[in-house]
């Protein structure tokens, strides 16, 4: 048995849920090339709203993936990079993402499977 306490305290849980997000993904991806302001991590990835980019940012810098640095001029910007623990995560996920396209065809065959025993099933009621 899983208790509720052991699965929200789980290491593994947490990680999924932050990088199972629609954003963060995108944004460790763009951080892992060069370091952004704001206004060009708005500009860069298409559909994000301000809010929820800000909420990103927010979350992926307090749990340590990446750093916001205030670069003191008027109007005050920020900029953005990934620290050491985000390119950790990143060459991490980029392992899953080879792993998920040499896999791509093993979902296909299992829903497939599925689909005949159903229709086996049904023909035998």
């Amino acid at each position: 048995m899983v208790t509720e306490e052991q699965r929200r305290d789980c290491p593994v849980t947490g990680l999924l849920r932050r990088v199972g997000d629609t954003w963060s993904l995108v944004v460790i991806r763009l951080l892992a090339e060069r370091a952004y302001g704001f206004n060009e991590l708005d500009r860069a990835i298409e559909g994000i709203s301000r809010r929820v980019l800000t909420r990103t940012l927010r979350g992926l810098e307090a749990d340590g993936y990446i750093r916001r640095t205030s670069l003191g001029d008027r109007p005050a910007r920020v900029q953005y990079s990934i620290t050491d623990r985000g390119v950790s995560l990143r060459e991490q996920l980029l392992l899953l993402g080879q792993w998920a396209v040499a896999d791509r065809g093993g979902d296909t065959e299992a829903k497939a499977r599925i689909a005949e025993l159903a229709e086996a099933g049904s023909q035998k009621s």
